[in-house]
């Protein structure tokens, strides 16, 4: 598995804590910044990695900015991609289980560090569940296509 990392200047914080949990469990990604605290725009970092997932340079995606919002609505601008603001575990969990997202996005501003840090993990560690979830999916990537 390969992932991609970015955040906005309001993720920062919360994008070094996860690309050192990723350190931590073996996953290897690679970090696309931003690496300055002057405002930017999230688009500029968000489509471009969600991008990236897209077109298969990585398997997943993990987006950080102030509350989550900009980098979701951004992301989800990209063909393919199935971006899902999460804030809690159970969340984290059933938007891989019943959703299959291969890019999530975390706000800074929300929530603390070790609570991003298990997100992350539960989103990693589950698993797609496939069956009627399938079909639901393959409604979307219909109409993606048309």
């Amino acid at each position: 598995m390969k992932l991609v990392l970015a955040s906005d200047h309001g993720g920062i914080n919360l994008r070094t804590e996860i690309g050192n949990l990723l350190s931590e469990m073996g996953v290897d990604f690679d970090d696309m910044g931003c690496d300055c605290e002057d405002s930017v725009d999230y688009p500029d970092y968000g489509i471009p990695a969600a991008e990236k997932v897209a077109n298969g340079d990585y398997d997943l995606g993990i987006l950080i900015c102030g509350t989550g919002i900009g980098m979701t609505i951004a992301a989800n601008k990209v063909k393919g991609i199935r971006c899902a603001l999460v804030h809690d575990v159970f969340s984290a969990k059933m938007t891989k289980a019943h959703n299959n997202a291969n890019v999530i996005a975390m706000g800074e501003r929300v929530i603390g560090p070790g609570l991003a840090r298990e997100i992350v993990k539960a989103w990693l560690e589950a698993e797609f569940e496939g069956g009627r979830h399938e079909n639901r999916i393959g409604k979307i990537a219909e109409y993606e296509n048309k």
